[in-house]
């Protein structure tokens, strides 16, 4: 048996001839190898990472951020032998906060992905399992491994340059408050109530650059759709703004599609600036003034944050840079007097 194990397993003292006539006779006998869930409780592992989206499924797989850091993630951990458990995010407000799987599915680590808190129900019920977690965008707390990006810093840049063309009526669009998803104008006194990191934190990037937005309006989700809706609202008024700092690439090209629509030409009556980095070829002639962030280098980030659980180095934190990339989409402030 201890020899059969080994030509399986593919690794120990084992000749290469002994292990291919074990190999033979598997295959005569029609015998594919042992049975997984019997390793898996002989290695105390389940093999599983389980990964929380922070959406619906079907709204994540339509933004290519997401695709493209899950796409970083797999190609990481599939060299691990670890497979992934995708675990939808809460996107009903009157559902409940943590999906079942969370609390019942066998995995080794969880991934919890897009701006979570660390009062987070999602990491909390990870917490009373005892799971270790990796939390991608979220607050830094010393029993999770954390993956982010200079976020502030990117919203910084894309705002000072802004300001460097001339503009001083900036609004923001932003991605999502909290798990309620709400859409429109944001009040003063909700600025109170923003429970997601990552939007908190591209907010005060605008900030940071000493400007207070003349209008910020919250999305749902990052979506073209929510972006054009945006878009039409705040440059539709009589004040409108002459610059929009948009949370996402997806938003920005929204914007830029509602202006058109409105006959606003980008950039000589309004500037749009967006944030991920994305090739957009749909959007020509626009090319989109964008904060770049290395999305299949943070995937690849998580993935060895899950590696350092499973060897025991414990909880990491890895931060990466942006860039700013200026398109066609920016320029000089139009005179309105």
């Amino acid at each position: 048996m201890s020899t059969a194990s080994l030509a399986f397993s593919g690794a120990g003292p084992i000749a290469a001839a002994t292990r291919q006539r074990v190999l033979d006779a598997a295959a005569a006998l029609g015998y594919s190898g042992p049975n997984p869930l019997g390793r898996q409780l002989r290695r105390g592992r389940s093999g599983i990472v389980g990964v929380v989206v922070g959406d619906s499924l079907r709204r994540s797989f339509r933004d290519p951020v997401s695709v493209q850091v899950l796409d970083g993630l797999v190609s990481t951990l599939g060299p691990l032998d670890l497979g992934v458990l995708l675990i939808p995010g809460s996107s009903d407000p009157s559902g409940p906060a943590v999906d079942p799987l969370l609390e019942t599915a066998a995995m080794d680590v969880a991934v919890i992905m897009w701006g979570g808190t660390t009062d987070d129900p999602m990491l909390g019920a990870l917490r009373r399992r005892g799971t270790p977690t990796v939390l991608v965008e979220g607050q830094h707390a010393p029993d999770v491994a954390t993956v982010g990006i200079d976020d502030r810093g990117g919203m910084r840049q894309a705002t000072e340059h802004l300001l460097e063309l001339g503009h001083t009526r900036i609004a923001s669009v932003t991605l999502p408050f909290d798990r309620c998803r709400g859409e429109g104008l944001v009040p003063p006194d909700q600025m109170d109530h923003l429970d997601w990191e990552i939007t908190r934190r591209r907010l005060a990037g605008v900030t940071d650059a000493g400007v207070t937005p003349v209008a910020i309006w919250e999305t749902p989700a990052s979506l073209v759709e929510h972006g054009r809706t945006a878009g039409t609202a705040l440059l539709s008024g009589p004040d409108r703004p002459t610059a929009i700092a948009c949370q996402s690439d997806l938003l920005a090209s929204g914007v830029v599609l509602a202006a058109r629509e409105l006959g606003l030409r980008v950039p000589e009556d309004v500037s749009v600036s967006g944030f991920d980095g994305l090739d957009l070829p749909w959007l020509a002639p626009d090319v989109l003034t964008t904060v770049v962030q290395p999305l299949a280098e943070k995937g690849a980030a998580v993935g060895h944050a899950v590696e350092d659980f499973l060897s025991g180095a414990g909880p990491s934190r890895r931060e990466l840079a942006v860039t700013l990339r200026i398109g066609t989409t920016t320029g000089p402030a139009p005179d309105l007097s």
